[in-house]
């Protein structure tokens, strides 16, 4: 993350007002759940579209009117830096959020950095664990499908979009992208995975822009083991270096976003352009990180709308 103190004062207030209202919504209990693993982190949780007023069940694809009885599936990753820190819970307005708009959703947990000294001025805590962060990504994603079917019989997995959040948007990024990932990675499929796209919320997408800005405070390099492993580990792990993945993708981003700058995602759209694929990149003004996944905010709505687009 920036220094605070070499950005404007009103940036800084405004940055930390926005988060507190992200985080002001009580967590949102889902009507499901199951295990992908044996670590208490491996789970998925699930919530089963809803009308406006909140009734489960909803019949069609979540908009009025529709005679099809399976939803779109969005499946949410969640952000903080990968970070014990911060879990799926602040994550679980949005997902109801997203629920209300008709679609069926998957919270995914996964294994972070581990428990240390940290605040919301400091990043003394690491960030993920290398390998074990990307293991239960991947496991997730492997084992979705049946647990889909058993716990959230509404949702139609022919119609999966994946987003995610920061680092959270980080990993929707690479678990659409395994397929091109090095021959002997360990996570590495055969073919692209069956989604209608990913839609990136400030994602952590462009791993050496993130390690010059220090975004998070060295997060990225942190993920992958420390700077002696980092150039190594990258080609496995950095979705800038893992294109063209052939999959519908569009990057949500605010313009006035300090804890993930847009120069990220910006290099990480000229990225895909150079491999020849074209990456949407749909920049909020007045926006900065945490609108993207509060309910109460307007950039919330944008963010379901592109979801939507790819969803329907």
């Amino acid at each position: 993350m920036p220094d605070d103190a070499a950005a404007p004062d009103d940036a800084v207030s405004r940055a930390a007002a926005e988060k507190a209202s992200a985080f002001s919504h009580p967590p949102v209990a889902p009507d499901a759940g199951a295990a992908y693993g044996d670590h208490p982190d491996q789970v998925i949780e699930f919530y089963a579209p809803r009308g406006a007023d909140g009734t489960a069940g909803t019949a069609g694809d979540g908009r009025p009117g529709s005679g099809n009885a399976s939803a779109p599936l969005v499946v949410v990753l969640h952000g903080g830096a990968w970070r014990a820190r911060y879990d799926r819970r602040h994550m679980t307005p949005f997902a109801a959020f997203l629920a209300r708009r008709g679609f069926a959703v998957a919270n995914v947990e996964y294994r972070k950095g581990a428990v240390g000294e940290e605040s919301a001025a400091s990043f003394a805590a690491p960030a993920g664990r290398w390998p074990e962060t990307f293991d239960d990504v991947a496991a997730a994603f492997d084992a979705l499908p049946g647990l889909v079917r058993d716990a959230l019989p509404q949702a139609d997995p022919r119609r999966t979009v994946i987003t995610g959040h920061s680092a959270g948007g980080h990993l929707a990024l690479w678990a659409a992208a395994r397929h091109v990932l090095p021959p002997d990675a360990p996570w590495r499929t055969g073919q692209p995975a069956p989604l209608r796209g990913v839609v990136a919320l400030a994602p952590i997408a462009d791993f050496d822009v993130a390690e010059k800005l220090d975004v998070c405070g060295g997060a990225a390099r942190q993920l992958l083991g420390g700077a002696e492993a980092f150039g190594a580990r990258r080609p496995y792990a950095d979705p800038a270096l893992l294109l063209p993945t052939g999959i519908a993708t569009t990057v949500v981003q605010g313009r006035d976003d300090t804890v993930v700058p847009r120069a990220v995602a910006e290099s990480y759209v000229d990225a895909a352009a150079r491999a020849g694929e074209m990456v949407g990149l749909t920049l909020l003004e007045d926006v900065g990180h945490f609108p993207l996944i509060d309910p109460s905010a307007d950039a919330c709505a944008v963010v379901a709308e592109e979801i939507a687009q790819l969803a329907w």
